[in-house]
């Protein structure tokens, strides 16, 4: 029998977003749409999906009078993230 993945995780933008996170201590906003190649907004609607969910958090601040925008994953988003990557390796090891 399969486990379920992760719906949230699932979607290939938001997995995109919480592997580099997993790779950095934080990372601004501009990183995160030059690395994924997103759009501004839908960076943003998915930044607010992983939030609510609690896998990673946002802080809003400035830097020279200009907005700035850092994330960093969570202990959730780290454990989601580490589920989801055991459960997609149990898909692949019973095709083997």
């Amino acid at each position: 029998m399969f486990q379920d993945l992760d719906p949230l995780l699932h979607q290939q933008l938001r997995l995109q977003i919480i592997t580099l996170l997993m790779s950095v201590e934080t990372a601004e906003f501009n990183f995160l749409l030059n690395e994924t190649g997103a759009t501004r907004g839908n960076i943003s609607v998915q930044m607010k999906k992983l939030e609510e969910a609690k896998y990673i958090s946002i802080k809003k601040s400035f830097r020279d009078n200009y907005p700035l925008t850092t994330y960093a994953i969570t202990e959730a988003g780290k454990t989601a993230f580490e589920s989801y990557v055991k459960t997609l390796e149990a898909y692949i090891n019973k095709t083997k």
